[in-house]
């Protein structure tokens, strides 16, 4: 037997929209798109403000975001002297 789709369901506006964003959410982040998932979580809590799963998913979205930027603070200056000790010494 087949799955109706949240369209069939009979829900209601609002719900529909929530579990469009939620599963948007989702979807960016098994593919690491942070940003863009934080966005559909916190667009999800527009539709359902007091939801504690969309909250903590924008805040893990936040953290990683933060994470990768550490990674990024870190890593460009290293590739940046190597790239001037390369034209350097050449």
């Amino acid at each position: 037997m087949a799955t109706k789709s949240i369209y069939e369901q009979g829900l209601p506006h609002d719900e529909i929209m929530y579990r469009e964003h939620f599963q948007r959410g989702n979807d960016f982040c098994k593919i690491e798109l942070f940003r863009s998932a934080r966005e559909e979580f916190n667009a999800a809590l527009h539709y359902k403000p007091g939801d504690e799963a969309s909250k903590k998913m924008a805040s893990d979205c936040n953290a990683q975001i933060q994470h990768d930027a550490k990674k990024v603070y870190v890593i460009v200056p290293i590739v940046l002297a190597i790239i001037v000790a390369v034209i350097i010494f050449i």
